[in-house]
């Protein structure tokens, strides 16, 4: 995020660790049946199952309902007992955040991610915790079982959703009927929504879930089967009943199945300068200027903390900010304006950016699947309207936004980081992850098992110390075939030491979803074009970590030894009219050698956008004939000048 950062020194307790203060059809395009890590289910793979069902009997609540709630928290993992970015426990996401804060130390200032952030004004530290983040505690009173216990046994932790489900239903004067589709209400009071419509499209993704079914392994090896019952029509007018507020909607751009309200950023002039103004600059794209990105970020801090930061003129804007607990979505400002979000001015001026509830220096802080889900919608909506191509090299993390000028690489930032679930996410998006047919392609798609991989991350809380282990998205590269080898140099990032295993160190990492061109193989390990490197990682046979893949690359034209990699593509000088500074083209501390190729992602003309005054009269939109290719270089994305390349389809290369 560029906005708020999770340094112990700037933000107030609560947006230090792990907590919140109150997420086109659901996953239209994954099967109904999911694999999960662990890829087998062990002994007691009935456990959780039975679970469900005789807290399902217990309490009164139809089977299906109580799957679908927890399939929609949690997707029914367990997560080894640890909380959710919004202090939830368990398949049942029981929110505890009390005790989630308690067991989490603020992380130092060396452990957040990269960048100095502003001091926030005192007047940012969030309100008392609400009740929809003490479920676990109504829970207790219900079920007469421990918080402690509700947090960790899992059995108890469905007993206890069980309970709360049955309360609601009741508390709506309703009957506990054996028929699913009588709890619509219900379950729209689980979600925890303060708005009839989140709440509504929680309860529609619930029975959604319920008529087209599910069934995966979970995180902890359990088999859960949620059979597909397409009968079932639930009211959705019961949601009504609740009582809840209505979202101001004016002016949102969302599609009809995110619930969106209009949060707005300020366009303020401040101070006696004309600069002083926030917090972000007015626009007519695609008019001015196509949208060729959509930027993924997470916030650093709580719902409460990053609305209010984001209406802070003299902080930074964005568009949209995704809400853990429930998938709600605020807009910040119009799509068509240029958010200040992305630590790179030509990437802020073509893409728009959107945040999301969480912390990526905390693998066990988990992303909710009501997230997950809201999202994913949304930036398919974004995506279609503003024709973006659904791939890695245009659907980006912040971590993957390339620095502007060498002096500014050290302090890119991070987020979402390696626990963001990249297939996952692209699963929800309708553009999953899939091998080009035969062998040999010439390019790679990283792909590793989420949950089962789980390279060895450090400085979570304190520099050096190991993180918890966790599912990650990425897969780390070294020198040569062996973990015992040196991990490949970046000379920008680490232009006097070597890169580390740092949770927030990009400088070895390929993220699922990147395509790089194959530089040899052998035995269980691959090795692609890095950073101007041979970079080697595990892919065994047995259990690969990449997917065959074909594409567009380019390399060095003829006669040329290495060419110049930028992290912006700017027009020439030619250019610029009168009155507007001609940006330089600035090479980054990288090259691009001869016999080396890169996996193309888009062409491009250099654009420039000045707009330096809050006086609207200023703006000019420099366009350049200079035309550029997008590469994925190293973990972020880069550009080469079309000049100096040869552009060819990757098999030819064979």
């Amino acid at each position: 995020m560029a906005a708020v950062t999770a340094a112990a020194t700037a933000l107030p307790l609560l947006a230090t660790v792990p907590q919140a203060a109150a997420s086109a059809s659901p996953a239209a395009s994954a099967s109904p049946t999911e694999a999960g890590a662990p890829s087998g289910a062990g002994p007691g793979s009935a456990v959780l199952q039975g679970a469900f069902a005789s807290a399902a009997a217990r309490y009164h609540v139809p089977l299906s309902v109580l799957l679908g709630v927890a399939y929609l928290e949690s997707r029914w993992d367990t997560h080894d007992g640890h909380p959710s970015v919004t202090g939830g426990y368990g398949p049942l996401h029981l929110t505890d955040a009390a005790t989630a804060l308690d067991g989490r130390a603020a992380p130092t200032p060396e452990a957040v991610e990269s960048g100095e952030p502003r001091a926030l004004p005192a007047s940012l530290v969030p309100d008392a915790m609400p009740a929809v983040l003490e479920t676990a505690t109504r829970a207790a009173a219900l079920t007469g079982l421990s918080t402690r216990r509700l947090r960790t046994d899992p059995a108890a932790n469905a007993a206890g959703g069980g309970a709360l489900l049955a309360a609601a239903q009741r508390a709506l004067g309703r009957p506990l009927t054996a028929d699913p589709a009588g709890w619509f209400g219900a379950v729209a009071r689980y979600s925890g929504a303060d708005d009839t419509a989140s709440a509504t499209d929680f309860a529609a993704d619930v029975f959604e879930t319920i008529r087209t079914g599910r069934s995966r392994t979970t995180d902890s090896g359990q088999r859960v089967t949620l059979p597909a019952d397409p009968s079932v029509r639930p009211d959705a007018a019961q949601a009504r009943a609740l009582g809840l507020r209505t979202a101001d909607t004016r002016h949102t751009e969302c599609p009809p199945t995110v619930a969106c309200e209009w949060v707005p950023a300020p366009y303020t002039h401040y101070g006696p300068e004309p600069s002083d103004y926030g917090n972000h600059d007015l626009a007519d794209r695609p008019a001015d200027s196509p949208v060729d990105y959509i930027v993924i970020h997470d916030t650093e801090g709580d719902w409460a903390v990053t609305l209010k930061t984001v209406r802070d003129p003299k902080y930074l804007g964005w568009h949209y900010t995704v809400r853990a607990a429930d998938g709600h979505v605020a807009q910040h400002m119009a799509t068509k304006d240029v958010g200040w979000h992305a630590g790179n001015w030509y990437v802020n001026s073509t893409s728009l950016g959107v945040e999301h509830e969480g912390f990526l220096a905390d693998p066990d802080s988990w992303y909710t699947e009501a997230m997950y889900r809201a999202s994913a919608r949304l930036v398919r909506y974004l995506a279609a309207r503003y024709h973006v191509p659904l791939d890695r090299q245009h659907i980006l993390g912040h971590d993957n936004v390339p620095a502007m000028t060498p002096a500014t690489v050290a302090a890119m930032h991070t987020d979402p980081g390696p626990y963001w679930d990249w297939a996952h996410y692209f699963e929800l998006l309708g553009a999953p992850f899939t091998a080009a047919p035969g062998r040999n392609g010439g390019l790679v798609t990283i792909d590793p098992p989420y949950s089962g991989n789980r390279p060895a991350y450090t400085g979570c809380v304190t520099r050096g110390a190991p993180c918890v282990a966790h599912g990650s998205d990425a897969v780390r590269l070294y020198t040569a075939p062996s973990e015992r080898a040196a991990l490949v140099a970046d000379p920008g990032l680490h232009p006097d030491a070597a890169t580390t295993t740092g949770v927030n160190d990009t400088g070895a990492r390929a993220s699922t979803g990147q395509r790089f061109v194959v530089a040899g193989r052998r035995g269980d390990w691959t090795a692609i074009w890095y950073l101007g490197h041979k970079a080697w990682f595990q892919d065994p046979a047995s259990a690969p970590t990449a997917l065959n893949a074909r594409g567009l690359v380019v390399t060095p034209r003829a006669g040329l030894a290495a060419i110049p990699v930028y992290g912006r593509a700017y027009p020439e000088a030619s250019a610029y009219p009168k009155g507007v500074p001609v940006q330089p083209l600035t090479p980054l501390p990288y090259s691009l050698p001869v016999g080396q190729a890169y996996a193309v992602g888009g062409r491009v003309r250099g654009e420039f956008f000045s707009s330096r005054t809050f006086d609207r009269a200023g703006q000019r939109w420099v366009k350049g004939s200079q035309a550029y290719y997008e590469i994925q270089f190293g973990h972020r994305v880069a550009f080469v000048e079309a000049d100096d390349v040869v552009a060819g389809p990757s098999d030819a290369r064979r």
